[in-house]
């Protein structure tokens, strides 16, 4: 799941693209299919995420934590779709149409900052890495590497299962500094730190042989004769040159932590409920799949609709800031 990296993008940029330059990636942005796609799907869904609440309360969409009386049929079975349940309702008579879209916020939030947790993370040690070599790359490399072995679903598994509501001081026990206590618990903060922390390591080795190509090109080695700080060089010349490929790892590692938290959830150790998740949604709708199949279809459409919209966000970033994709 979250090895799955694109391919960097060829030849960097130079530090400061000329007008002309600009000028042509934006035009390749605006007029890639790929991205106008993905950027479209992307944008419908945030647009019904963030208006949601405002839909239930002029009564378009139902509560989603709502059980309604006349949810369930005579048998205590979801109903059908209907005029009033578009998608039908669930095991408990909620309603599956509101329940996924207000499962896109949850996903859509816990997505966006665990990839920019993952991406600040990686980054970081891509760049410290190739930038200062040796020792030091060699450490951060292997540690990498470490956490490349396991499988992100067992990473994150295994830290989800700290969160049981544990008080962790961080301060000597004769202390009464109760601002220090950090509790452990489920929740959309805890998720999204969780996912984050293990979907960093794909993104060190593509950041970090960028930086390994890029440091010795003689724009750098001329600002580090020019007396240039390490800082410097890092900030103004290396990471410019590689932000275009951060931009596509991230789109693309954006898709690896929906479906992620989409498997915490299905094995119920996302965010607890009555949140409404996609993950969460498929596990409670199995035992019903035969009878009400909506119920477990309809979530899992838009985690298949939203992973590919940002995969082929990603895919398009990545011909549209390619050099070798311009004529």
């Amino acid at each position: 799941m979250a090895e799955t990296i694109a391919a960097p993008v060829s030849n960097p940029v130079s530090e400061r693209s000329p007008p002309a330059g600009r000028k042509q990636v934006d035009s390749a942005l605006l007029n890639n299919r790929l991205v106008q796609v993905g950027a479209g799907i992307i944008l419908i869904l945030t647009l019904l995420a963030i208006a949601a609440p405002t839909l239930t309360r002029i009564g378009v969409l139902h509560e989603p934590i709502h059980q309604d009386t006349n949810g369930l049929d005579a048998d205590g079975m979801p109903r059908p779709p209907s005029a009033h349940y578009l998608l039908g309702t669930d095991n408990l008579g909620r309603d599956v149409l509101s329940r996924v879209v207000y499962g896109a916020r949850v996903s859509l939030t816990i997505g966006t900052a665990a990839m920019l947790t993952a991406t600040l993370i990686g980054v970081t040690v891509g760049l410290v890495a190739g930038f200062y070599g040796g020792k030091l790359d060699l450490g951060l490399m292997r540690f990498t590497d470490m956490n490349l072995s396991l499988p992100a679903i067992l990473l994150a598994i295994a830290f989800a299962g700290l969160m049981d509501g544990k008080v962790v001081h961080l301060h000597p026990a004769w202390l009464h500094w109760s601002f220090l206590d950090i509790r452990l618990q489920r929740g959309m903060v805890s998720v999204f730190l969780i996912i984050g922390f293990v979907c960093w390591p794909g993104m060190v080795r593509v950041i970090r042989g960028q930086v390994l190509s890029i440091r010795e090109r003689d724009f750098v080695q001329a600002a580090r004769a020019l007396g240039a700080s390490d800082a410097r060089l890092i900030s103004r010349h290396i990471l410019p040159n590689v932000l275009p490929t951060v931009i596509v790892l991230a789109a693309m590692n954006t898709a690896n932590t929906i479906m992620l938290e989409a498997g915490l959830g299905y094995l119920g150790i996302g965010v607890p409920p009555p949140a409404p998740t996609w993950g969460g949604m498929i596990a409670d709708g199995q035992p019903y799949f035969i009878a009400a199949p909506l119920i477990v279809i309809a979530p899992g459409l838009a985690i298949v609709i939203t992973v590919l919209a940002f995969n082929l966000l990603g895919q398009g970033l990545q011909e549209a800031l390619d050099p070798k994709h311009h004529p």
